[in-house]
């Protein structure tokens, strides 16, 4: 499923951003227009593809968008919104008015949701309220960027408000030539033992969890992977283009290497060539770094695809301060960032 970004601007600022070279206030190109939105949508139909996520910054705050969210479930998309659900509150009541909640209905809401403790009063107030709203169509996400992290609040969240019992956990990943918090290689590991001490609290609330991309294998102990396969959907250990679009139709693998390289959506005539080009760019950088860590190479979980090993922006972080020996297609990647 790929993502759309309508709008540059957001009403947070996360310490582990990891799309704040996409946020901006005043660019021209700060949100999609309708003339794109329908270049997206046919671009995406004529591919055999129905689903669509979208992005912001807040797409939220888009001025138009509950007609475009209309207009994608008029021509049979599945339609996800990501959402930080920190909107004004009398902007929560103008979507509850034009939305529709009915679950039949393909549109559902991930809500990335920061711990309350680390976050203003009056943000934490505005979550509760569009989950009251909306929480029947919501799941909640988590960004995992400290190893110190704590999901009881969620559990709680989850019950009060009736959310989808189905937790999206992200690592908030490093952006290559840049400074954002998430958590360095030597960390993951503590990180990973934190996840598992909540184990009992996802299975007594009957919370599954569903990892996102840049988790690794070896993460986890033995035992902790049996722990994690009751409480979890399928276990992904993968890393791949997620496709991200912006409001100015320029194209990238995912947020983390969206200065990777990106192109203009223009140049593809279909999803598939598109994916062919990003799984193409990623595997030049596999080809030089297997993983995050020195025993990938030769891990038989990477050679079996069953593990990716790790993040691919840690790989082009390491690689930043390293001589320019590269493939000369990662070296001019690696120029640019």
């Amino acid at each position: 499923m790929a993502n759309l970004l309508l709008t540059r601007r957001c009403v947070r600022t996360c310490p582990y951003c990891f799309a704040r070279d996409h946020m901006s206030t005043n660019d021209l190109h700060a949100e999609v227009s309708w003339e794109d939105l329908i270049y997206v949508v046919d671009f995406f139909e004529s591919s055999g593809e129905k689903r669509l996520s979208l992005l912001g910054g807040e797409p939220l705050l888009h001025r138009h968008f509950p007609d475009m969210v209309l207009y994608l479930l008029q021509r049979g998309f599945q339609v996800t919104v990501f959402t930080s659900a920190a909107i004004p509150q009398e902007l929560t009541d103008s979507l509850r008015h034009f939305l529709p909640t009915d679950p039949e209905i393909p549109l559902d809401f991930v809500c990335n949701l920061n711990e309350p403790t680390l976050s203003p009063k009056k943000e934490n107030e505005c979550v509760e309220y569009f989950l009251e709203q909306f929480g029947t169509k919501c799941g909640p996400g988590f960004n995992i960027y400290r190893p110190d992290f704590d999901l009881t609040f969620l559990f709680d969240l989850v019950n009060r408000y009736g959310l989808k019992r189905h937790l999206r956990l992200g690592l908030a990943a490093p952006i290559p030539g840049a400074d954002n918090q998430c958590l360095s290689i030597s960390s993951i590991r503590p990180a990973m033992k934190r996840l598992l001490s909540f184990s009992e609290d996802f299975a007594r609330n009957r919370l599954q969890i569903g990892l996102d991309c840049g988790f690794t294998l070896c993460s986890f102990t033995d035992e902790e992977l049996g722990k994690l396969f009751k409480i979890s959907s399928p276990l992904n250990f993968g890393c791949g283009p997620a496709i991200d679009i912006g409001p100015d139709m320029m194209v990238w693998s995912c947020f983390p290497l969206s200065r990777l390289a990106p192109r203009s959506l223009y140049e593809f005539s279909s999803l598939e060539e598109l994916l062919d080009h990003f799984r193409s760019q990623m595997n030049d950088i596999r080809a030089e770094a297997g993983g995050i860590h020195y025993e990938c190479d030769e891990c038989q979980q990477r050679e079996i695809k069953r593990c990716e090993g790790g993040c691919a922006a840690h790989i082009l972080k390491a690689m930043k301060d390293e001589p320019f020996i590269r493939l000369p297609e990662i070296n001019k990647c690696l120029q640019n960032l």
